[in-house]
């Protein structure tokens, strides 16, 4: 199928804001929507891109891009907490941009032919919503596109909620040309494999406003079900790159925009490590360049070798996390996972703590919020952890539809889990039958730094 003889068409990419009782820049970019948008550059279509969480807003305050190794705070607006979350004792409040910083650079930009909106943590959705509203007050006969984790995994809230004019799950990169074809008359002949990651070109950082890091997705989906994770929902596939074409995205974002901290999103970091994460670090090595890696998204713990951790340790691992979930080894199989058994979390440590890493470095998370859970089996869990040598990092449980926990959440929850997403926000414990109580996170936090 030829090209279309029409000029190509203008997509506007919008990452919303987030309304929540608590959220940070812990590396958090949009990488699905930025590689949506370098698939549209690779196939000749104009994009522009605005980013409602945008820290380096020229209207913003001046802050270092750098520092915190890339991380810092949002801009926060309080807000009135959500309709049936009106007792929990916190400060509900939008991340982001000002509406009218918003609402002015949506006027500064050419009138669209298409508009796609991300979205990523399900009770996230409010500020999606907001988002649309200007949208559609600023450009009222441009159709808008909504995808990401939340209609993906709601998608028929969504369908109801948000205001889009269409609302897909699953992978943008399966849809993205048809769509483009389908409001904008635009045909094209794809430039890429869906289905082979070494097709996709470099997501589109270069649109955000300042580069101060970097995520790298080197494989997509999880070998594992984990009763608590919905990677096998969002990416049923396990696609990986090539070593190689990691190496070289790498040495292009160190060398064009000096860019030396790089983040993983991987579900799946260090499966078949022989193929994969060893070749790739011995690349990096290889081109000499002082670089630091982050993991949050956590890396299997029985995969770090003695040999795994001297590698990641001489390449520029900086902050490590391993996904423990529980110090509990006894029935983690049948509740949670089979990833990992205690002998195996001892001689990962053992490993690490030889290759030279610091307790500041390595943190295990532990999933604090389960249903059923009380707060001594956290406690016991945070108490191995650091008999271990290592800092405990709580992770806040959020129920997931489709996992394998779901069933035992909405029968754990106060709320109606299933009525409305916003009731799955981590941060307010859903899971408990209990009140939301300030007083047990610090006993908790107290517990990690005693």
């Amino acid at each position: 199928m030829a090209p279309s003889p029409s000029p190509a068409p203008h997509v506007l990419l919008i990452n919303p804001w987030i309304h929540d009782f608590a959220a940070y820049d812990v590396w958090a970019k949009p990488m699905g929507l930025l590689m949506l948008g370098a698939i549209l550059r690779l196939h000749g279509i104009q994009v522009s891109y605005i980013d409602c969480l945008d820290r380096f807003h020229a209207k913003a305050r001046a802050t270092d891009p750098f520092l915190r190794n890339g991380r810092g705070p949002y801009l926060k607006t309080p807000l009135e907490n959500p309709k049936g979350l009106e007792d929990i004792d916190r400060r509900f409040s939008r991340y982001g941009i000002r509406p009218d910083w918003l609402t002015q650079d949506l006027k500064n930009i050419a009138p669209p032919d298409l508009i796609l909106v991300t979205s990523l943590m399900t009770y996230w959705y409010p500020g999606t919503i907001e988002t649309i509203q200007i949208l559609k007050k600023v450009f009222p006969r441009i159709p808008v596109i909504l995808g990401g984790i939340y209609p993906t995994l709601f998608p028929d809230h969504a369908q109801k909620t948000c205001g889009a004019d269409r609302v897909v799950s699953g992978p943008g990169t399966q849809g993205l040309l048809k769509w483009i074809q389908e409001y904008t008359g635009y045909r094209i002949e794809p430039a890429f494999d869906p289905e082979d990651l070494n097709t996709f070109p470099y997501p589109a950082f270069d649109l955000q406003t300042r580069v101060s890091y970097v995520p790298l997705l080197t494989s997509l989906g999880c070998p594992f079900s984990c009763a608590y994770c919905a990677s096998p929902i969002l990416n049923p596939k396990h696609l990986r790159r090539n070593p190689e074409a990691v190496v070289k995205e790498i040495l292009h974002w160190h060398g064009e925009y000096g860019v030396k901290d790089f983040v993983f999103y991987d579900d799946a970091l260090l499966v078949n490590p022989e193929r994969h994460i060893f070749p790739m670090l011995k690349g990096v090595l290889d081109a000499g360049i002082q670089v630091r890696f982050h993991t949050p998204n956590a890396v299997h713990a029985k995969e770090v070798t003695r040999e795994m951790a001297l590698l990641m340790k001489a390449s520029g691992f900086h902050t490590l996390r391993l996904g423990v979930e529980t110090g509990d080894f006894s029935n983690r199989s049948k509740d949670l996972d089979q990833k990992l058994t205690l002998k195996e979390f001892k001689s990962a440590v053992q490993s690490l703590q030889s290759a030279g890493f610091s307790k500041s470095q390595v943190g295990a998370y532990l999933l604090t919020g389960l249903p059923e859970e009380s707060e001594k089996e956290v406690a016991l869990s945070i108490d191995m952890v650091k008999n271990q040598g290592l800092t405990p990092v709580l992770a806040y449980y959020t129920p997931l539809p489709g996992t394998g926990l779901w069933e035992k959440a909405k029968a754990a929850s106060r709320y109606d889990l299933e009525a409305d997403p916003i009731f799955t926000n981590n941060a307010i414990f859903p899971c408990s039958k209990e009140p939301f109580s300030w007083q047990r996170i610090s006993r908790l936090k107290a517990r990690v730094r005693g």
